[in-house]
């Protein structure tokens, strides 16, 4: 079988910077620890006034194409992954396709587009699209562009405000990749649930608490279906990528996570000399018996020495960027692999060859966890990205101006206000069609 996976990735954060401590805090009357301990977030990355879902991920794919000496007729494919489109027929692949091609001298006629809907999961199904496709033998050697973009805003007091986000993840599926090949095991947890959804609306209806057991049940019955296919053990994986709602739901899943392939290894036998065996449920006389005894069982895990250097080494590495960011929804787990090796390149650690353990979520509700394989070339793949520079660039927004710019990415709202930065060598919006369609430039 043909070996497929990424090839190369490019990070685009929106431009502007919500300081959640200093900034966010202050007006809700809030402790700051509520978000940066509590939730694990120190700031939100917005979208200015000219930028969009678009601009972002066309920004990031060229930036990606122009690294990797690509030109239109070396991509047999685009594939967008996004929740905040804002047409229900013409998919942002299109849209960026047309801004691509207004700086190259070729189009993307002969390629392959579409837009994949799946909440924060169609980023790793748009994936998997591609690799199926190169795989199948009918990419004709070219290679495939994954674009996962999004701007995550909630309604004004909404509880998931301090979670928002923007930018956009671009990925190159190809063969013989550079970055991370994606190996054959995969599972899925499905079920259809309304945790979160948009119902014909811009903003998500949130059930927090049922959120959060859905998630962890979906990454639960995906886990199970990883181990029909093979053997898991903690130190099989050197990272583990979570979708990061916010980190502290991370917290969560990586605890259930260790605990469910530690179980019935040498690791739980270790661990039994300090907390006991796990619960088995045939040794309760009711499930809610033996979900407590589980519960309690994952709290004494959690401070153990074993799990807490486990979790420092493959899960703490991947929430280095998202602190800084919010929530990119079907960017956010792209996000959490690129941060997790970026960090390991920093610090000098060897990844050749080792094993990730991906595990995604889109509410809905679907979990999909893939093993993907860490390729020779990553550390020149990471080196190339300047996502620290554009961390440090963003403009600092007041609250005041935090309101004006949220009530601009409204679709409810017509606020037309100046923009807080300077387009530069980037892609902007620039109005309106003649049908209604958004248009874009790019400016040198």
């Amino acid at each position: 079988m043909t070996t497929a996976g990424i090839d190369a990735v490019e990070i685009r954060t929106g431009n502007l910077k919500l300081d959640l401590a200093e900034t966010f805090a202050p007006e809700k009357d809030e402790d700051p620890a509520k978000y940066t301990k509590g939730l694990g977030l120190h700031a939100s990355s917005f979208p200015d006034a000219y930028e969009d879902i678009v601009t972002m991920g066309a920004n990031a794919a060229k930036r990606l194409m122009d690294r990797k000496g690509l030109e239109p007729e070396d991509i047999g494919r685009i594939d967008v992954a996004t929740e905040s489109a804002f047409d229900h027929s013409k998919p942002v692949s299109t849209y960026i396709a047309g801004c691509l091609e207004d700086v190259y001298d070729d189009d993307f006629h002969h390629a392959n587009k579409g837009e994949r809907k799946f909440a924060c999961v169609a980023g790793t199904q748009a994936i998997d699209d591609a690799v199926n496709w190169i795989q199948a033998g009918k990419n004709r050697g070219r290679a495939a562009l994954v674009i996962a973009t999004d701007t995550a805003l909630y309604a004004r007091g909404d509880s998931g405000e301090a979670t928002q986000g923007a930018g956009a993840v671009a990925m190159l599926i190809d063969e013989d990749p550079d970055l991370v090949s994606v190996d054959p095991v995969q599972g899925f947890g499905s079920a259809d649930e309304t945790d979160f959804l948009k119902p014909n609306q811009q903003f998500p209806s949130v059930d927090g608490k049922r959120s959060m057991q859905v998630y962890l049940a979906r990454m639960r019955e995906a886990m199970m279906d990883v181990e029909s296919q093979r053997d898991l053990h903690p130190d099989d994986f050197a990272v583990v990528p979570f979708h990061i709602p916010f980190p502290g739901m991370v917290r969560k899943g990586a605890a259930l996570g260790f605990r469910h392939i530690s179980r019935g290894t040498d690791v739980e036998e270790e661990l039994a000399e300090e907390i006991g065996m796990q619960p088995r449920l045939e040794d309760f006389e009711d499930e809610e018996a033996y979900r407590d005894a589980l519960s309690a069982y994952t709290d004494d895990l959690t401070e153990t020495d074993r799990y807490r250097e486990w979790y420092d080494k493959t899960v703490e590495p991947t929430l280095g960027i998202s602190r800084y960011v919010g929530n990119w929804y079907t960017g956010s787990v792209h996000l959490a692999r690129a941060s997790a090796l970026r960090e390991a390149r920093s610090n000098g650690r060897n990844l050749d060859e080792q094993k990730l353990l991906v595990c995604s979520y889109g509410s809905g509700a679907q979990a999909e966890i893939h093993v993907e394989t860490v390729q020779p070339g990553w550390e020149e793949e990471i080196a190339a990205l300047n996502v620290e520079e554009q961390l440090r660039d963003r403009y600092d927004l007041t609250f005041e101006e935090y309101e004006q710019i949220h009530d601009v990415h409204n679709y409810d709202e017509s606020t037309d206000i100046d923009a807080f930065t300077t387009p530069e060598e980037e892609f902007v919006f620039d109005g309106w069609g003649r049908m209604g369609e958004r248009k874009y430039t790019y400016v040198e």
